[in-house]
This record gives structure tokens, C-alpha cells and sequence, in this order.
């Protein structure tokens, strides 16, 4: 490793140029991230509001099920963990469910569904 030990945090200008260019990446794919989930919650909203009005349940356990194995199949093509990609998969169910749930209520209450 190029890092000096002197304590001063001093690094090779060449290794610095390297771990900015990485972490520009990074920056880069979690802004993907990030605008990729804000579409994705766009649709599902859009599926929320359609559930309410035809008073369908706000979960589709069948569904979940079968997106958690395809995006465990997808993580293991990507050589990604699958059951990493399962937690982050149920994470964003949970929160799509808790928007269902919310929207179906105000549906209920005769309050119109939010637009995105």
C-alpha cells in the first residue's frame, strides 16, 4: 500500500487521483440510484392509486414473491448477493405497501389521490 505511515495522511498524488476518479463513480451511480428509485416510486404511487379506486389490497404477496426470486436471480447474474438484494428488495415493498395503505385510506375518506 502507498499510504505513508508518518501519520500526516500523506498519499500518493497518483493514488489520490485513482480513489477520486473511483469515488466520482460512486457519486455518479448513487445518483442513478437515487433518480431510478424516485421512478420506480412514480409507478408504483400510479399502482396504488388504481388498487384504491378498485378497493384491491394494497399488498400482492404472489407478486412479491415472484420479484423477490427474479431480483434474486438477477443479483446472482450480477454477481451481486442475493440476499442482499432480497433485504433492499423487501426494504422498498415495505415502504410501496405503507403508500398503498395511505392512499387507499384517503381514497376511503373521500380525499383525492395525490398526484407525483
Amino acid at each position: 500500500m502507498t499510504i505513508s505511515n508518518t501519520g500526516t495522511g500523506d498519499v500518493d498524488p497518483a493514488v489520490r487521483q485513482e480513489l477520486e476518479r473511483l469515488r466520482e463513480s460512486i457519486d455518479n451511480i448513487d445518483a442513478a440510484v437515487v433518480h431510478m428509485l424516485a421512478e420506480r416510486f412514480k409507478c408504483t404511487q400510479q399502482v396504488g392509486r388504481l388498487k384504491a379506486v378498485h378497493q384491491l389490497p394494497p399488498a400482492d404477496p404472489a407478486r412479491e414473491a415472484r420479484q423477490i426470486e427474479r431480483l434474486r436471480s438477477l443479483a446472482e447474474n450480477a454477481r451481486l448477493d442475493p440476499a442482499f438484494a432480497e433485504k433492499f428488495l423487501n426494504f422498498i415493498i415495505a415502504e410501496v405497501i405503507r403508500h398503498h395503505e395511505s392512499i387507499a385510506e384517503d381514497t376511503a375518506n373521500g380525499q383525492p389521490a395525490q398526484a407525483d
